[in-house]
């Protein structure tokens, strides 16, 4: 089998950033993937469990429901070695283009206060394991990578 792309993306060398994972197209419509990495892979350590649980609950209650681009949000979830998370967005973006959007949900996440959404016994499989103040944590240290991009940040490492 050939190797998926995301596993030809040097790793050692990635950085914390907002990339271009990929863009599908189906029929007339394209779908782009962005790799949102919270974590240097292999250099730092992962997101604990509980703080990547609830920056998915907010994370997606707050890009599902936003304005502009809620509609054109096709999936937010972590990635398996919880360093950091995808969204699929419909359209063919860059990541220069979502910068606004990732920051207001970084923000967001920081200032929340009040009931994690979904986090109750009928609405998620494992409700409980939940760490907002670890997830604020994890938005604020992400956000200064988003808010101040660089190039190294926005493209992969060749």
């Amino acid at each position: 089998m050939e190797k998926i792309a995301s596993f030809q993306i040097d790793h050692i060398r990635l950085k914390r950033g907002v990339y271009v994972s990929r863009r599908d197209r189906f029929g007339g419509t394209t779908l782009t993937t962005f790799d949102l990495r919270f974590k240097a892979p292999n250099r730092e350590p992962v997101i604990d469990q509980p703080a990547l649980h609830t920056i998915e609950h907010l994370g997606a209650t707050f890009l599902r429901s936003h304005g502009e681009w809620g509609p054109r949000v096709v999936y937010f979830g972590p990635m398996g070695c919880r360093t950091g998370f995808y969204l699929i967005l419909e359209g063919e973006l860059d990541s220069r283009e979502i910068l606004p959007l990732i920051t207001g949900m970084l923000d967001w996440i920081e200032g929340f206060t009040g009931d994690i959404p979904g986090a109750a016994p009928a609405e998620c499989g494992n409700w409980r394991e939940q760490n907002l103040d670890m997830a604020k944590w994890e938005a604020r240290r992400y956000a200064e990578v988003v808010k101040n991009p660089q190039k190294e940040n926005l493209v992969y490492p060749e």
